[in-house]
């Protein structure tokens, strides 16, 4: 078992990048927290970022045959998005949408995810912390113990 962590624009930008919403701590801090959740459930995990819509739709398509779960945080491409939920229907890899905030209490344009649909579950406002229960439920998942 393998999981691909996909983190979209601005990701890069943590800890500056309205440190009150995302938190405070760097891009290389969360790299260490996935990592590290990695670890301890057991299963590896690749982690990529890109702030380019096509990249990212790119790494979904190479995922193909190579991941058996993704972990993905499209960030401002969550609402504005059709390729990226197309991508993850097209290769049918079970996929889990994470967000640092809760994007339900954000502003009326945040509120929609195009890429919601393409997922089996969503983790929303948990910080870093809602990387490593997709990591927790994909495996669950992929080992048959969740539906």
């Amino acid at each position: 078992m393998k999981i691909l962590v996909i983190n979209g624009p601005n990701i890069n930008l943590l800890g500056l990048r309205e440190p009150e919403i995302y938190g405070r701590q760097d891009y290389k801090a969360l790299l260490e927290y996935i990592a590290l959740a990695g670890v301890e459930a057991n299963v590896p995990v690749e982690c990529f970022q890109s702030n380019h819509e096509g990249d990212i739709v790119d790494k979904i398509q190479e995922a193909l045959g190579k991941f058996d779960g993704i972990v993905i945080n499209p960030a401002a491409y969550t609402h504005t998005s059709v390729a990226i939920p197309d991508a993850l229907k097209a290769v049918a890899i079970p996929a889990v949408e994470v967000h640092l905030s809760d994007i339900s209490k954000r502003e009326e344009f945040r509120r929609h995810s195009f890429v919601k649909d393409a997922c089996i579950n969503t983790y929303a406002g948990f910080g870093f912390e809602g990387y490593k229960k997709a990591i927790l439920y994909l495996k669950e998942y992929l080992e048959g113990k969740r539906s």
